[in-house]
């Protein structure tokens, strides 16, 4: 009388808790700032004609070294963080 029940969701249908969403505002240190500023400027100014925008850099919180992300989600390494380009934009 036991019938097999199965249950498909899909990854996009759930949701993790912990994930935080790309579009929040985070408040950061401005050192930590101020250097993913200079990284996207200095970007701009190397590609001005470049109709590639990046969603953001990731950032490591203590060498300050970053990289343009142009992925929606990015992975990001222990220590990094990310600063969406819509921050770095307001404070340019």
């Amino acid at each position: 009388m036991w019938e097999e029940i199965t249950i498909m969701a899909y990854t996009s249908q759930i949701k993790d808790p912990r994930q935080q969403t790309m579009d929040s505002t985070i408040i950061l240190d401005p050192t930590l700032l101020r250097a993913a500023q200079r990284i996207y400027r200095t970007y701009c100014m190397l590609h001005p004609r470049n109709a590639k925008r990046p969603y953001g850099i990731a950032i490591h919180r203590k060498s300050y070294r970053g990289q343009l992300i142009f992925r929606n989600n990015p992975i990001l390494l222990p220590g990094e963080c990310f600063v969406p380009t819509k921050q770095l934009e307001v404070e340019i």
